[in-house]
């Protein structure tokens, strides 16, 4: 009620002065909507609310410098399978904002989005397909100072639900252009500093800090066809806890830094990361910490790999270990490893470049646990900067992209992978490996038109988890507006040649685009940006709508 007060009299104070001024509305829906079938093929039963629905209604209004949003939502009977169950059975309005944004101010009273730097020390960000929206909810503030210094200021608390965290965060960035000060010309160089905090109540407890903060520090540079960067953070001592439970009253700092490096010109790209992380957790609940439903996180730490495009080549994928885990047997404290890409492109005309050209692009990747040592008695740890700890991810693969004619076109990729299975399946680290092989080939044949057959044939092997699988998909535009597809993703080796076949197609015209899916889904991680998802196996009829208007 206090939500709809609020709204009712933000827009009637903009209607009072759109009715001297023009404004415009501008927005959108989107519904995702299951119907659960129960699979005995995969052990599957359908629960009592077999159709779950996630459905999101966005309006925004501007006027000037001025303009307002409201987004509504529910999850009617229940939220979507892998979604956190603090969304089943709700409906209301989730978030609302009003902007005011000139020149060299942008304010922002509501619920807002913001990221500072890379995101590694604050990131607040919705992406549906993983249920997650940590809008913060308060005030958002940024002043261009100079054309040289800019400053951002936050405060407030993080949604959590349809409810906020008992944490209130403050955070403060600034980003100088040290080139443009200094009437650098040869060198881009830009400066950032941040410093954001969690205010929490200890209940009490006098062990427990009240203000947890963290602060980092950034440099980023260009220099002709070089780039390079580096963000540095630390984390004021913090308890650790697991899914609701502190481990203990002892508290622990943390810490990490990120390094990018690059080159590029016109047909050859290189681009090198490092990141460590060390018990580098960070949510707006100290207790949130161990939450598989990405809820309540403030910062952002997205697994640094290749992101996937095929069936196959995204059953093996990496989730990031930040975390900081001393009393169990499954302990660890972080991760340290890098990425490394090349892409190089052959001229047309050449021997390897054809008549159209040959796309190369190589990626490389490896994770692995920081080489530490833990006392369970004293419950300390300490941890090398390096080490040789134990691997969780290693990732090789390279993809061709060649153009045979005007209508013809294909796609060629390998990828070597070995992955711990603790972090596919999200239980303990260090038990065993998976090593994997997989081949891709993708062709597409263009007609007139607008029409397209796409044809992709994949294969896995492995002799570790569920050994080999072959997978299909034949995809057919009508138009470009109308496409079905057939796939199949097919475990046959392993006990149950089980089959995760699917069918389904899209319509769009103008704003509005209808998907439809029915089929068995594979269960397991779901990744997105590099940010992943539990979801179980089910089978049933999916259902897509988004309208932009």
């Amino acid at each position: 009620m206090k939500k709809i007060i609020i709204l009712a009299t933000l827009f009637l104070n903009l209607n009072f002065i759109a009715a001297q001024e023009s404004g415009n509305f501008y927005g959108g829906l989107e519904s995702n909507s299951q119907w659960l079938q129960t699979d005995e093929g995969i052990n599957f039963l359908a629960p009592d609310d077999q159709f779950r629905a996630n459905n999101y209604v966005l309006l925004n209004y501007n006027l000037g410098n001025f303009t307002a949003g409201v987004q509504y939502e529910s999850y009617l009977p229940s939220a979507l399978l892998g979604y956190d169950p603090i969304f089943d059975n709700q409906n209301e309005i989730a978030t609302y904002y009003v902007n005011y944004k000139d020149k060299s101010l942008d304010i922002t009273g509501g619920y807002f989005y913001e990221q500072f730097g890379s995101g590694l020390i604050l990131r607040s960000w919705e992406d549906r397909q993983l249920g997650l929206n940590n809008a913060l909810k308060g005030l958002n503030i940024k002043v261009d100072v100079t054309e040289d210094l800019s400053i951002k200021g936050v405060f407030g608390k993080q949604r959590h639900g349809f409810e906020e965290s008992e944490g209130t965060i403050q955070g403060l960035d600034t980003e100088l252009s040290l080139s443009d000060a200094l009437n650098i010309e040869t060198v881009d160089i830009q400066l950032g500093a941040s410093y954001v905090a969690r205010n929490q109540d200890t209940n009490g407890n006098e062990a427990l800090p009240s203000t947890v903060g963290a602060y980092s520090g950034r440099l980023d540079f260009i220099l002709n066809n070089f780039y390079a960067g580096v963000e540095a953070v630390i984390k004021d001592p913090d308890a650790i806890a697991n899914e609701g439970v502190l481990s203990s009253n002892k508290l622990y700092d943390g810490t990490a830094l990120q390094v990018n490096a690059g080159y590029a010109k016109k047909g050859l790209g290189i681009n090198a990361t490092f990141r460590r992380l060390e018990n580098f957790s960070f949510y707006s609940d100290r207790l949130a910490e161990g939450n598989i439903y990405n809820q309540q996180v403030l910062n952002y730490v997205p697994g640094l790999t290749k992101q996937q495009d095929y069936l196959l080549t995204n059953i093996y994928v990496y989730n990031p270990q930040p975390r900081l885990i001393i009393e169990s047997f499954d302990q660890r404290s972080g991760e340290v490893g890098t990425q490394i890409d090349l892409y190089y492109s052959f001229k047309k005309g050449t021997t390897l470049g054809g008549k159209y050209g040959t796309k190369l692009a190589a990626n490389f990747s490896y994770w692995g646990g920081l080489d530490a040592e833990y006392n369970i008695e004293n419950r300390w740890y300490k941890a090398k900067f390096i080490g040789k700890g134990h691997q969780l991810f290693r990732d090789f693969n390279l993809e061709i992209k060649k153009k045979w004619s005007k209508k013809w076109s294909s796609v060629l990729t390998y990828q070597n992978v070995i992955v711990d299975k603790g972090v596919v399946e999200g239980g303990p680290l260090g038990n065993s490996s998976i090593l994997a092989n997989i081949g891709v080939v993708e062709s597409t044949r263009r007609f007139d038109n607008g029409k397209a057959l796409r044809i992709v044939a994949q294969h896995l092997w492995s002799d570790d988890d569920r050994k080999n699988w072959a997978a299909g998909v034949l995809e057919y535009n009508f138009s470009t507006r109308l496409a079905v597809y057939a796939a199949d993703n097919w475990n046959y080796g392993g006990d149950n040649k089980i089959h995760y076949y699917s069918l389904g197609g899209s319509y769009s015209k103008g704003n509005t685009r209808l998907g439809l899916n029915y089929g068995r889904q594979r269960g397991g991680l779901i990744c997105i940006g590099g940010v992943c998802r539990f979801v179980p196996e089910n089978t049933g009829l999916s259902a897509n709508l988004t309208i932009a208007f």
